[in-house]
């Protein structure tokens, strides 16, 4: 029952800090419209969640973008609160998660090898 419970926590916080993103309360500089959380894990008691960040565009901005959301914590932190009616809202730690910039990088070796497959069975065929 707990682990439905923190997951589902999860996703609301996700889409709360997704929201404030988009809409840009978030004023920090570093903080782009294009980053986007990718998941939340929230601890058993409920005392932390852990908020992965990914951003499409540029690797350097996931990191920049993690610092700019982690200063913003408290801030984030108070508009749960107003929009959520738990007892105690969980601390927020900030992390960038660059597997979805490492699986758009992996697709386009594996479309480079496919392209470079169909250019050697041309020239063979050719022979």
């Amino acid at each position: 029952m707990a682990e439905y419970r923190t997951e589902r926590l999860g996703h609301l916080i996700q889409e709360k800090i997704s929201s404030l993103v988009l809409e840009g309360k978030i004023k920090d500089p570093r903080v782009s419209p294009f980053l986007s959380i990718t998941r939340v894990s929230v601890s058993r008691d409920l005392s932390f969640a852990d908020v992965y960040v990914s951003n499409i565009r540029a690797a350097a901005g996931i990191e920049r973008g993690a610092e700019g959301l982690q200063s913003a914590a408290g801030f984030i932190q108070s508009q749960l609160g107003a929009a959520m009616r738990i007892r105690k809202i969980p601390r927020l730690r900030f992390h960038p998660d660059m597997s979805v910039r490492e699986g758009f990088d992996l697709v386009k070796k594996i479309e480079g090898l496919g392209g470079h497959q169909k250019e050697e069975s041309r020239g063979d065929s050719r022979d």
